[in-house]
């Protein structure tokens, strides 16, 4: 089965152990390295961020979620909370850049290797062709953005912006650095350009909005925050219908990777579908239905206001001099 997903001859290894059951951490490690050996890209294998291991990647991530749900919040508890306005322009702008750099790049590179939007293959003739090593080093460059935008977390923590700091959010986050890892040691050409590709498209949107939306005077004029969801959102269905039609197609492309990217792809619009029912439809209903309550509630208000004008008018005017109520008034 692994050799079909990894498109290489069948090995004997420690995944023929009929007994391995639930394996412990050196297991997995093994598992992992026996792996990369048969099948890691020899190109990229050893590049910064990859370093023939998943555990620098894995204690990034253990040392960013550790940060944004229990080490940060405790720092900024008692303090007041950053503006950073200069570095936040700086930041999201130069992301915006990167991402355009990206998005151009992996057109102009995919093009002058030949590949095809339907179907780009990748397999081991792959690495032998001098023109795919373009492809590499930007796919490597999109693989870095992803622990760049780590600090995205971290800058709402320090701005005490803790509301923002959603399940979504971080699963996204820190699940898209992973993913890269293996992509980038793997398979770092091929069908993996088209979803980078995609993806920087919409950051440059995203980004650019976030950078301006720290100024003030422009924070009011930003009318398309709800469109960026939105297109996130055909983002990954584009997406996913492209690698379904990779698989249906029979591509000549790992099958691990087009299972990975279609589970991920569904995932993404499940949570992300979810993010904007609720953020949108919903919560524009209950603005809906409070704007109509308050309404209601203002004309009855008005309404006993005049009953309660002309019952105290009634009573001053034909009861002010019954006995009881003088009684009453007197007594108290």
């Amino acid at each position: 089965m692994y050799a079909r997903l990894f498109h290489q001859p069948r090995h004997h290894s420690i995944f023929d152990r009929a007994d391995m059951g639930v394996p412990g951490l050196t297991e997995v490690m093994e598992v992992i390295n026996d792996v990369h050996r048969k099948y890691a890209d020899p190109r990229t294998k050893d590049w910064f961020m990859l370093f023939s291991n998943p555990v620098p990647v894995w204690l990034l991530t253990a040392a960013y979620l550790g940060f944004v749900m229990w080490l940060g919040p405790r720092l900024m508890r008692d303090r007041k909370p950053f503006s950073l306005q200069t570095f936040m322009v700086v930041y999201n702008i130069g992301l915006v850049i990167m991402s355009v750099y990206m998005f151009v790049e992996l057109l102009l590179s995919t093009s002058a290797a030949g590949y095809k939007w339907l179907c780009s293959p990748y397999n081991e003739n792959t690495w032998k062709n001098p023109l795919e090593q373009r492809v590499a080093n930007i796919l490597w460059y999109y693989t870095i953005s992803k622990a760049i935008e780590l600090l995205d977390t971290v800058l709402m923590i320090m701005r005490k912006k803790d509301s923002q700091v959603t399940f979504l959010h971080l699963f996204h986050h820190s699940t898209m650095l992973n993913i890269w890892w293996w992509v980038q040691t793997f398979i770092p050409g091929g069908q993996s350009w088209f979803s980078a590709c995609l993806n920087c498209l919409v950051h440059v949107v995203m980004y650019l909005y976030y950078g301006l939306a720290v100024i003030p005077a422009l924070r009011d004029k930003l009318w398309w925050k709800k469109y960026i969801t939105t297109f996130q959102l055909v983002q990954f269905v584009i997406t996913l219908s492209h690698t379904v039609y990779t698989y249906m197609s029979g591509c000549d492309f790992p099958l691990w990777g087009q299972y990975m990217l279609m589970g991920y792809m569904v995932l993404m619009l499940v949570l992300f579908g979810n993010f904007y029912v609720q953020s949108y439809i919903k919560k524009k209903s209950h603005c809906q239905h409070r704007k109509k309550t308050d309404s209601l509630s203002t004309r009855y208000a008005n309404g006993s206001e005049h009953v309660a004008n002309g019952s105290n008018g009634h009573i001053n005017g034909n009861l002010k001099d019954h006995p009881h109520v003088n009684g009453a008034i007197k007594r108290n």
